[in-house]
């Protein structure tokens, strides 16, 4: 199982930016997909999820309607587009395959014994 996350960087508050995760070395279709992050001096949160097929999508409280996890099945690829970004959503952020084939779970155990976990990728929001 390999995911690589790419796309992060440093950009503004109130500004965009789109995370990609690329997956290998499993059938994509058949997981969950999460995105989380861990801020400096702070624990895992589970910022996002979709399901196998991309048809539901579940959010933080903290991102809700800023947001957005999609995936592409036929191209291995999921992806989390945040927009509206604040100094707070500064992190690292990690794409994490569900440990299992099926239905996912909302939100997701905090622990990186959870899942498998790309190498993250570091998102800093300021001015």
């Amino acid at each position: 199982v390999v995911l690589v996350e790419s796309g992060g960087g440093l950009v503004q508050p109130g500004g965009s930016l789109r995370l990609s995760c690329a997956a290998s070395g499993f059938t994509f279709s058949d997981y969950c997909i999460y995105w989380f992050r861990q801020a400096p001096g702070k624990g895992l949160e589970g910022v996002s999820g979709i399901n196998s097929a991309g048809k539901t999508t579940r959010y933080a409280d903290s991102v809700k309607g800023r947001f957005t996890v999609t995936r592409i099945n036929a191209k291995n690829m999921a992806f989390l587009n945040m927009n509206s970004l604040k100094p707070e959503d500064t992190a690292v952020y990690y794409c994490v395959r569900d440990p299992k084939p099926g239905g996912g779970i909302w939100p997701p155990s905090r622990s990186r014994e959870f899942g498998y976990w790309g190498q993250g990728i570091q998102v800093t929001v300021s001015s």
